[in-house]
């Protein structure tokens, strides 16, 4: 069934290259199209298009459909086209002309719209969800080994002392700054577009403020024309949060991978969340962490494939859309993915203690000999050269105890207001208050 049916068949060979993957991904959808098409039946009652009989019926087998989508049932088989021609089969196998009704005042264009903007913003309400927890882990973290140092590197060499502490509350800073990228993507997929028809909108009495209300959007979507250029701006600016969000995770990943690595041994992890090789029986490989940093680099060029998607097409839509799906849907699931395992992960990694305290990091200690020297009244480039000098010459000797005296104050200072953002996020953005 094709809800655009006129009276002709379609070649076989068109129909299946143009159907693509709908099927399999609008299974995405079917949930957030059910809730649509019951706010769309309300809606018409109310204004008259449709008897209260005929929304009862409708609104009773939009139930039924969702509960076959929470029992893991529903299906859309080949017959039909996609989700929305098998919804309105349903419903009109079941009441006649009342399914038929369900699509008056709406067409195709905004009836897909709709259910893409819900299951993008449910989308960015729950990796929100997962992205705090994953804060408050690293927080956790960064709490337990705030005193525990490990050298800083730049240019991989050996820089300054730092600490774990640090290490942990920099990666939970970053992915509150990369949940502001989820809060931009939430608030374009929190327009209400359903009424936008083709691009048009409709000469009935239509309630879009009804609408907006039942399906939980934060607003309408006002111009009919702009409604319907939501279809590839909201996909693009999710994928932007998506790449900016990997880009940390990546880069947590890679620092966890070197950690682990015996030349630096800063971190262990259990046995059991290691591979092994087939000819090298010492190896206990962090596979785990490599492939959340492949997965993450293939995850920062989704902007990329949406831009080259729809960079180059006018207002109005276009068939190139339905690409949008397959681009998106699949890196959505694997980005939750890496969440998921970085929260089951990340809590048993081990510190090693005392990494610091080899001789191969003493050279480390020189700011802190230079300070020590400025306190004492040396002029900082003095200072510098005098140290430097000594550095050369071999009679350097480490000053540790100034960094590991002052290295608690500061770390409890930033994880607090760490926390604090945390908290504020929770409190103020719409990403929370599903």
């Amino acid at each position: 069934m094709k809800i655009w049916e006129k009276g002709f068949s379609v070649n076989d060979t068109i129909e299946k290259f143009t159907v693509g993957r709908d099927r399999e991904l609008d299974m995405y959808l079917a949930p957030f199209d059910m809730l649509a098409s019951k706010a769309q039946a309300n809606m018409l009652a109310k204004v008259g298009l449709i008897s209260d009989q005929e929304r009862q019926q409708l609104i009773a087998g939009l139930d039924e459909l969702l509960a076959q989508v929470d029992a893991g049932t529903f299906t859309i088989e080949a017959d039909f086209e996609d989700v929305h021609s098998k919804i309105e089969h349903y419903l009109t196998e079941k009441y006649g002309d009342a399914g038929k009704k369900i699509h008056t005042a709406r067409s195709r264009n905004d009836q897909v719209l709709t259910a893409i903007q819900l299951f993008l913003k449910d989308y960015t309400e729950r990796i929100a969800t997962k992205i705090v927890a994953l804060v408050r882990v690293l927080v956790q973290k960064a709490e337990a080994h705030q005193a525990d140092l490990l050298p800083g590197y730049t240019h991989f060499q050996a820089a300054m002392p730092s600490s774990f502490g640090l290490w942990f509350s920099a990666y939970a800073e970053h992915l509150l700054l990369d949940l502001a990228l989820f809060e931009a993507a939430h608030t374009v997929a929190d327009q209400n577009p359903l009424g936008s028809g083709a691009g048009f909108g409709s000469s009935f009495p239509i309630d879009r403020e009804m609408t907006t209300r039942e399906m939980g959007f934060g607003s309408v979507a006002v111009s009919a024309v702009g409604a319907q250029m939501l279809r590839g701006k909201t996909e693009k600016t999710l994928a932007f949060a998506i790449a900016g969000a990997a880009g940390t995770l990546g880069k947590m990943a890679y620092d966890l991978v070197m950690y682990n690595s015996q030349d630096l041994g800063f971190v262990t992890l259990p046995k059991e969340f290691t591979t092994g090789s087939s000819i090298m029986p010492h190896k206990k490989n962090p596979d785990v962490f490599e492939l959340v940093r492949a997965h993450a680099n293939r995850l920062q060029a989704l902007p990329n494939d949406i831009i080259l998607a729809t960079s180059n097409l006018p207002s109005g839509y276009h068939r190139d859309f339905q690409l949008l799906k397959e681009l998106l849907f699949g890196p959505m699931v694997q980005f939750a993915d890496l969440l998921d395992i970085l929260l089951f992960a990340l809590p048993e990694i081990k510190i090693k203690p005392g990494v610091i305290e080899q001789e191969k990091y003493d050279a480390i200690f020189s700011v802190e000999n230079i300070n020590q020297l400025i306190i004492a009244g040396v002029p900082f480039r003095d200072a510098y050269q005098q140290v430097g000098r000594a550095v050369e010459d071999g009679s350097y000797v480490p000053h540790r105890e100034f960094q590991t005296t002052h290295l608690g104050s500061i770390h409890n200072l930033g994880l607090e207001e760490i926390a604090a953002k945390v908290e504020r996020w929770q409190q103020k953005s719409r990403l929370f208050s599903a």
